[in-house]
């Protein structure tokens, strides 16, 4: 399994953003990058400037959103819906997605889940239950 280190998360979106800032041609996952780094202006400064962006240290206790984990969400759950894993999630974030009549709005939301489930294996030291997982995403899209 790819294992990528937080510089080289960090590394990938200030390259996509730089080329996408250029015009420069994307491959398919930096133009999946690209486009949910478009979604978000307000992390460009962040984005632009990769020593600061190295350097960074985002910690829930300062207040500060990582957008380097906020934007690796996005295409996890992009990856997760590509494949329907957990089985069922396509459906699941489509149907969110057109509750709240944004597929962004909707992978915010989802991005929550995702976090709950990561938070409860790591507490745990259990695996994460991708069921619970699903099942906290079916409830928002049915609310």
């Amino acid at each position: 399994m790819f294992q990528p280190s937080t510089s080289d998360v960090r590394r990938f979106f200030c390259a996509v953003y730089a080329r996408w800032r250029e015009g420069l041609p994307l491959d398919p996952m930096q133009a999946l990058a690209a486009r949910w780094i478009a979604e978000h202006p307000e992390y460009h400064g962040e984005l632009a400037d990769e020593a600061a962006a190295l350097a960074a240290d985002y910690r829930v206790e300062d207040g500060r959103t990582n957008p380097f984990l906020h934007l690796a969400m996005h295409l996890t759950i992009d990856e997760q819906m590509s494949i329907d894993q957990p089985t069922g999630i396509r459906q699941a974030v489509q149907l969110l997605a057109a509750r709240r009549g944004s597929l962004h709005a909707a992978q915010h939301e989802v991005m929550e889940c995702l976090g709950e489930m990561v938070w409860a294996s790591q507490r745990s030291g259990l695996a994460p239950d991708g069921q619970a997982y699903l099942d906290a995403v079916r409830v928002r899209a049915t609310r």
